[in-house]
């Protein structure tokens, strides 16, 4: 796994294990007892949730979903995807939103102005510092990422033993 040297935020992967589902189940649970304190694992019928302790957690730990699907010839497809906690992907979101509402409702400011023939420099510069900010919240998201990325190593091991 190299997910530093790829531009996504969220490293997705797919995987083909022979294990069939419920097998799987079991073993999660079984580690699950295991690892408690450090580690927190949530069962929802397919979905398994990683994540990173209480006690170890930071704010940019990262957590692993997995979707397991049934194959035909009883295998088990598996989709995972890490990601950051939910609440700092919440906010990332929230932030990018009002970031390019200000940024379009400055456009169509400066449009305006530039129709009535007024000047329009602040409005620009407006645009140009939430365009700045964009930029800034990309790459808060690339060091949140690479800061958790021993982190998601962990998560992997974990995930690792229990399709062994």
């Amino acid at each position: 796994m190299e997910p530093n040297k790829e531009l996504k935020l969220r490293y997705r992967f797919d995987k083909v294990v022979s294990k069939p589902i419920e097998a799987i189940i079991a073993s999660c649970e079984k580690l699950k007892n295991k690892v408690e304190p450090d580690y927190r694992i949530k069962i929802t019928e397919q979905y398994i949730r990683f994540s990173i302790g209480m006690l170890l957690r930071e704010k940019y730990s990262p957590n692993l979903k997995i979707a397991l699907e049934k194959m035909e010839d009883g295998n088990t497809f598996i989709k995972g995807t890490y990601g950051p906690d939910p609440v700092l992907w919440t906010l990332f979101m929230f932030l990018h939103f009002i970031v390019a509402g200000v940024f379009l409702i400055f456009m169509v400011i400066v449009y305006s102005k530039w129709s009535l023939n007024e000047t329009f420099k602040f409005d620009l510069m407006i645009m140009f510092s939430m365009t700045i900010i964009w930029f800034l919240l990309y790459f808060i998201a690339r060091l949140n990422r690479s800061k958790g990325l021993s982190q998601m190593h962990e998560l992997e091991k974990l995930f690792n033993k229990i399709i062994e």
